[in-house]
């Protein structure tokens, strides 16, 4: 029984450092987030993470890549993020073509 408990403790010990290493993640990329964009685009971004979570963390990596690549001086607008948005989620619109006999 001592056992049993020994092994669910360890298992909530590893589920509390995950969380806790994964609230210091998001709060680094919040950071980069406020230091890189203006105040609108960070608006915009934040609701991003709580809409799309997975653009989010795309749009995150892409700002941090172009950063380190120095392709972004000084902050972005919301219109820029928005062109960032529309790159990362363009699709090609499908064409449908009728072939008469």
């Amino acid at each position: 029984m001592a056992e049993e408990e020994e092994q669910y403790q360890k298992r909530m010990r590893k589920r509390v450092s995950e969380a806790i290493r994964n609230a210091q993640m998001e709060q680094q990329k919040k950071e980069i987030m406020r230091r890189f964009l203006d105040s609108t685009a960070y608006e915009r971004m934040m609701n991003v993470r709580v809409s799309n979570p997975e653009l989010y963390d795309q749009l995150v990596n892409l700002v941090v890549s172009l950063v380190q690549s120095n392709r972004i001086t000084g902050k972005l607008t919301e219109s820029q993020l928005k062109a960032l948005v529309e790159r990362i989620t363009y699709k090609k619109e499908p064409t449908i073509s009728f072939k008469h006999k």
